[in-house]
């Protein structure tokens, strides 16, 4: 008697996707490296995500959804902006150069450069990466108006010095910077919130 077929884990084969799209980028990973990965035939694939885009962007929710929410969650809890900024660059140093996991930010270096064909994959992510630099800004416009930082700071620009740190710690990390001389940079990389501090 043929026993049955093996039951379909969706959430399992998400995971598998998006370690996949993490390592080698959206363009990267073919469909046969999917049916690869996940285990299970293409036609499985696409009756259960719809499309290659489809299930790209899902696996880029999940990452943000977890491990890759950490930015979030550090300028959510932390209560000051200077520990809210060094709590985010530190996870993201850590997150970045993990042994045996793809490096770098998956949103940063999924799909910095795609054919015409998939601009609205290059759009998307792009709206993420500004969505994150908002989020710093406005972290940050909240410690002016609490008084953590000096009248007149200019936070769209201390804002920006901290998101192209955060995505060029993705792009350094996946060029092989160690973790240690990551972990580094970050004091002097604080100087600047330092010098708009009230002392």
């Amino acid at each position: 008697m043929a026993g049955r077929p093996r039951e379909f884990d969706r959430e399992l084969a998400l995971e598998k996707a998006r370690d996949a799209f993490w390592e080698r980028g959206y363009e990267g990973v073919a469909m046969s490296d999917l049916v690869a990965a996940l285990g299970i035939a293409s036609a499985r694939i696409y009756a259960a995500f719809g499309s290659k885009e489809q299930l790209f962007r899902e696996a880029i929710e999940l990452y943000v959804a977890g491990e890759g929410g950490f930015a979030t969650r550090a300028l959510v809890h932390e209560a000051t902006a200077r520990g809210a900024i060094e709590r985010m660059l530190r996870e993201a140093v850590l997150l970045y150069t993990r042994s045996g996991r793809p490096h770098g930010c998956m949103v940063v270096t999924a799909a910095t450069n795609c054919s015409s064909q998939n601009d609205a994959v290059i759009v998307w992510l792009g709206e993420f990466r500004r969505a994150r630099t908002k989020s710093i800004i406005d972290r940050l416009r909240l410690a002016l108006k609490d008084g953590e930082l000096k009248a007149g700071t200019d936070v769209a620009a201390l804002g920006d010095v901290y998101a192209t740190l955060l995505h060029g710690l993705s792009v350094q990390a996946r060029d092989g910077v160690g973790k240690a001389r990551l972990l580094a940079m970050i004091a002097p990389a604080m100087a600047a919130l330092e010098l708009a501090g009230q002392g």
